[in-house]
């Protein structure tokens, strides 16, 4: 994990570092029993091809006891067909206390690649946004991934996708070894702002960490580690769906 000093500068100084958005809601945060021994990774199982309510397709994959989803989240309505309200005005979002998804930069184009962006409130909505017999990952079921994986100071780098042809120089580490394919889609801000496309990736888990705000999890083009990080409830960050079991 990043020296917590080095984060925090970043986060401070929006001209030197492009996360100040981040310093308003906390700190992050890792556990040492996560850091297991690196071990060999199984070759990927593309097991079965799913899709959403809106039949957006994705495939699967097998780490360890877990299967996830490839691909980014896209939907825009529950499971029972409520529809999830795309919010592009960034007063609106930073206001809304209920579910919502909007687009990187509101354009739809990025959804294809990236899937698209959701608060808080529409993870953790007991209509459920993934496809039937899939959910939203609690921060327990992050930390198995990520023991699996060998722990956070490596474990990133097995769930990025290899190359640059969406992360940008230097996606150190990156191997994609676990198959889990994890893109730069960026985030949107609780003030509304759209920040990191190509840099970074967020996810939000379901677990609450107080009132205001949740347990994520991020990677990042330099830095070969996962990050497990509190923010407001209003961020919009992606969403990979994990099977039932």
């Amino acid at each position: 994990m990043l020296p917590y000093k080095i984060k925090f500068w970043l986060l401070i100084f929006p001209a030197f570092g492009f996360l100040a958005s981040l310093a308003i809601s906390g700190c992050t945060s890792s556990r040492n029993d996560a850091d297991q021994p690196s071990q060999r990774i199984l070759p990927v199982t593309l097991s079965r091809e799913v899709r959403d309510i809106d039949s957006n397709l994705y495939h699967t994959v097998k780490i360890g006891r877990q299967e996830w989803l490839v691909e980014n989240l896209k939907v825009t309505r529950y499971q029972n067909g409520d529809p999830i309200p795309n919010v592009q005005n960034a007063m609106q979002w930073r206001g809304k206390r209920v579910g919502a998804y909007c687009n990187y930069d509101n354009d739809p184009v990025y959804s294809i690649t990236y899937g698209r962006l959701y608060n808080w409130y529409a993870v953790a909505d007991n209509r459920n946004i993934c496809p039937k017999g899939w959910h939203v990952p609690s921060d327990e079921e992050w930390f198995e991934l990520t023991a699996f994986l060998g722990g956070e100071s490596i474990a990133g780098g097995k769930l990025k996708e290899a190359g640059l042809n969406h992360w940008s120089f230097p996606n150190y580490g990156a191997t994609n070894e676990s198959g889990f394919q994890a893109l730069p889609g960026g985030y949107r801000g609780n003030m509304g702002r759209f920040q990191i496309l190509d840099d970074y990736s967020f996810y939000w888990t379901t677990s609450s960490y107080d009132a205001a705000s949740a347990w994520s999890r991020f990677l990042q083009n330099d830095y070969a580690g996962i990050s497990r990080i509190e923010n407001f409830k209003t961020f919009g960050f992606s969403v990979r769906c994990l099977k039932d079991r």
